[in-house]
């Protein structure tokens, strides 16, 4: 290695997606020197200082030459299953298509009109800007992952009749199929999601609410509804959806959505889910990179908050018992290849922005009938 003349010692671990290297750099040469960066911009792969306590390190990468292989055909399949569904809903969120379960077209018990494509076309105004949000999401995370390297899948996406949700999809994933390095390698991977997709949903919602206007009338209801299968629903504020709402409508209590603003507020609520500080969504990734010690007293609290709030919205006890069968029963996060690397100052706002994100989005209580 050409690096070993700038280094007095360094440790190797091998994993199948690429070789993890962790030096401590000669202190004449920790600057770095003009010869260790024109060394460094010969590596083969990715590297980052860190700062430690007996001194420099570099934390270098490089990767293996096999990789897993990509099914991008069922990746294709699934996106463009959950474009029909989110379309359909979105038309059924319009009034275009009577409400129905999608599956219903496959076995001939829905009632098919020559104006059917017409009018399934125009759930796309709801399908595009949520599907932009849940790509951007995932885009998020697969970018910063494949930034360090790391195995990851490209994303999954989940298509679902409108039973047991009224959107078209239960959102999507990606699969990380190695381990991080380090809390640094986490907490860019566990944030870069929330904040790519916040930056979509909050033009959508912001522009979906110009389009919204006040109801003709809406009973006891007040907020932002929507009308979706003979019924009216309440959705629950946020401090963003609240600060949107009073820049756009000022003090009009009431809102009926435009499907552009739904699929914002879904952008809003999918990404206040994922920065739960729980086992490994998005927020247990952060909150295990910034404070490793106390995350699992965290996730326990945060559990049983949202067991509590299933008082007011029974979709948390849903939620709340999702997240327990994803994490195995273990409600705390899994550890990285170097837990004690210290996380860099630069990357401390990074979570700060992870909490403040979950703060302006969190709806205690989504919905109501």
């Amino acid at each position: 290695m050409e690096l070993r003349a700038f280094l007095l010692a360094w440790r190797t671990t091998t994993l199948h997606d690429r070789e993890v290297i962790d030096a401590l750099v000669d202190p004449g040469h920790a600057g770095p020197s003009p010869a260790l960066q024109a060394a460094l911009s010969r590596w083969p792969g990715h590297y980052y200082w860190s700062d430690e306590s007996e001194g420099r390190h570099l934390i270098l990468t490089r990767p293996m030459v096999r990789r897993s292989r990509e099914r991008w055909v069922l990746h294709a399949a699934l996106f463009l299953a959950t474009l029909v569904t989110t379309t359909f809903a979105g038309a059924v969120l319009t009034g275009a298509i009577p409400d129905a379960n999608p599956l219903d077209l496959f076995t001939g018990d829905y009632p098919l009109s020559p104006g059917l494509a017409r009018a399934w076309a125009t759930g796309l105004v709801f399908s595009i800007p949520l599907l932009a949000i849940l790509l951007c999401h995932e885009m998020g995370h697969y970018v910063a992952a494949r930034w360090y390297q790391l195995d990851v899948s490209p994303p999954y996406f989940i298509p679902v009749p409108l039973f047991p949700t009224f959107i078209g999809t239960m959102g999507a994933f990606i699969r990380l199929r190695t381990l991080l390095s380090d809390r640094r390698q986490l907490l860019d991977v566990g944030v870069a999601g929330p904040l790519a997709g916040f930056a979509i949903a909050l033009p959508v919602l912001w522009i979906g609410l110009t389009f919204s206007h006040p109801p003709p009338g809406h009973g006891e209801l007040s907020g932002m509804l929507v009308t979706m299968g003979g019924g009216t629903y309440a959705l629950g504020d946020s401090l963003i959806t609240l600060g949107l709402r009073w820049l756009t409508h000022g003090g009009t209590r009431t809102l009926l959505l435009h499907p552009l603003a739904f699929a914002g507020w879904v952008g809003m609520f999918v990404t206040m889910l994922n920065l739960l500080p729980i086992s490994q969504l998005d927020g247990g990734h952060i909150m295990y990179a910034a404070l490793p010690r106390v995350h699992t007293r965290v996730a326990l609290a945060c559990w049983a908050l949202i067991l509590g709030l299933g008082a007011f919205w029974a979709g948390w006890l849903v939620w709340g018992f999702i997240v327990l069968i994803l994490s195995r029963g273990r409600l705390g996060h899994p550890p990285v290849l170097d837990a004690y690397r210290p996380l860099p100052t630069s990357r401390r706002w990074l979570a700060w922005a992870g909490l403040a994100l979950l703060l302006i989005t969190f709806a205690p209580v989504p919905f109501r009938v």
